[in-house]
């Protein structure tokens, strides 16, 4: 059994991004070679210069919805914030803050247009399920009129711009949290890529709020994982297969691809065109099959993605590695610093 306590590590809070770089690609890079334990400081527009004819960057494509919204009981007006997860048929699967009196039948009206609401059905397991007062065809209107950006709750910054939030080849609508390495391209970059021989392709994950959550047992084998909805179509298997027969690198942009990529494996032998939902827990002892290097950016402490990364480079290595990240000031989560590991 492997102690969750291992994966904690100090941080102090002025390293927490509350906003995004800007030019995107101006953020730091930290290049981490995994075999020689070498590290390098650079920006992200360096990214190229470790880059490969032939090789690969498989990118999400997943679009973040609006989907948090402040409400308020009726007829008592106490506050509470809602955060939409998924829809089970009729009902939404939500977070609620500030949910202590909420109980089954409690009305949430939208603050500032009561007409919109929301009625509690009950709970299941961590999550409160609701009833819209609108059909499911209104739920676009809804969420990108009324909707506000859903930051991790380590963000303190008010009123971040959807767009801040996103990457810019986001298409397909329904994640409640960014896949934050792909924040740092722009077009230039990506021209600059392609030009250079680089290939791109895409799958989509939609990332849940499981991603935020630490660990809480005592050791990591206890934890229950999230799940999450993926698909990946015949053209970047096609793609994928192609890159490994030519000798190329598969390049996962975020932790998010990884859990795709290594669930498809896992599962039929090889990458294939395939779609459903992944609980993988990737942590040391991991078998990687299709990832060779991964671009990421600096995780939470006891976090299932700070395993992730010291399942790919080594604990103790990684642990090291961010501890010199702390040093030299790296910015630190979803607005962070990224790094490149190889």
């Amino acid at each position: 059994m492997i102690s969750t306590d291992l994966f904690d590590f100090y941080l102090p809070d002025e390293l927490i991004a509350q906003r995004p770089v800007f030019p995107r690609d101006q953020c730091r890079l930290m290049v981490i070679n995994r075999r020689s334990h070498n590290i390098e400081h650079r920006h992200f527009f360096d990214l190229g210069q470790y880059l490969k004819p032939k090789d690969l960057l498989v990118i999400n494509d997943t679009q973040v919805i609006p989907a948090r919204f402040y409400t308020q009981k009726n007829p008592t007006g106490g506050k509470v914030e809602l955060l939409f997860l998924y829809r089970l048929q009729e009902l939404w699967a939500c977070m609620l803050n500030h949910s202590k009196r909420v109980k089954k039948g409690t009305i949430l009206s939208l603050l500032g247009n009561p007409e919109i609401f929301w009625q509690v059905e009950g709970r299941e397991k961590d999550w409160w399920l609701l009833r819209p007062s609108f059909p499911p065809e209104k739920e676009d209107e809804i969420f990108f009129n009324y909707g506000t950006t859903p930051t991790p709750p380590y963000i303190k910054t008010p009123n971040i711009k959807l767009e801040e939030y996103q990457t810019i080849y986001a298409r397909h609508k329904g994640s409640v949290a960014a896949p934050t390495a792909g924040l740092h391209f722009t077009q230039s970059l990506i021209d600059k890529l392609k030009n250079q021989g680089i290939q791109f392709a895409s799958l989509t994950l939609h990332v849940g709020p499981g991603t935020f959550f630490p660990v809480k047992t005592s050791t990591i084998e206890e934890h229950q994982m999230h799940r999450e909805w993926y698909q990946l179509d015949q053209k970047t298997a096609k793609i994928i297969r192609e890159t490994q027969n030519n000798g190329g690198r598969i390049i996962a942009v975020g932790t998010t691809v990884v859990r795709v990529l290594e669930s498809i494996y896992r599962q039929q032998g090889r990458i294939v065109e395939q779609r459903g939902e992944t609980d993988i827990f990737i942590y040391p002892g991991f078998s990687f099959q299709v990832v060779d290097a991964m671009i990421t950016n600096f995780h939470t402490p006891r976090s299932t993605l700070f395993m992730l990364v010291c399942a790919f480079a080594g604990t103790e290595f990684m642990k090291a590695a961010y501890q010199e990240a702390v040093e030299k000031q790296y910015r630190f989560f979803s607005f962070g610093d990224a790094t490149f590991i190889f």
